[in-house]
């Protein structure tokens, strides 16, 4: 990875990892430039940490929930992961929750589980963040592939 690029983690949170049939999008909060739109919950990774160990514990910050992982929806062109920004990329993994009860802690004021039959047509209605958007799709062809 390019020392410029600043590596980011998102849970594509199934309802099952086995025979999946819906996703949990959050909404932001915060900054403002973001609030209001929809995301996969995640962060940034830091130093010394790998991208599941980050990702693990970006969801207990943010949502308060252990995950099983699932497998990681790769980028088709990119090693780095899905672009945000012109300085930052995303790894995303399919995961489902071990443990705990959801809620928007950090960074989020909604949680939605969103049926991915309707994420294939329309994102499920939700105004999802631009770089987002075509991770949804990718995240409903992986699941769908795995149920």
């Amino acid at each position: 990875m390019n020392s410029a690029t600043i590596a980011v983690v998102g849970a594509a949170i199934l309802d099952s990892l086995a025979s999946p049939t819906r996703l949990l999008a959050a909404r932001r909060s915060a900054p403002e430039r973001l609030a209001g739109q929809w995301e996969f919950p995640g962060g940034k990774v830091e130093t010394g940490e790998s991208g599941p160990e980050a990702l693990r514990r970006e969801l207990r910050e943010e949502l308060g929930v252990d995950i099983a992982l699932g497998a990681e929806v790769v980028h088709p062109d990119s090693e780095l992961g899905w672009p945000l920004s012109a300085t930052a990329s995303m790894r995303v993994w399919l995961c489902e929750i071990a443990s705990g009860s959801p809620e928007p802690l950090e960074d989020h004021d909604e949680l939605r589980w969103v049926p991915l039959e309707e994420l294939k047509h329309d994102g499920g209605g939700l105004p999802w963040i631009p770089a987002d958007r075509p991770i949804v799709l990718a995240v409903v062809d992986a699941a769908g592939a795995r149920g």
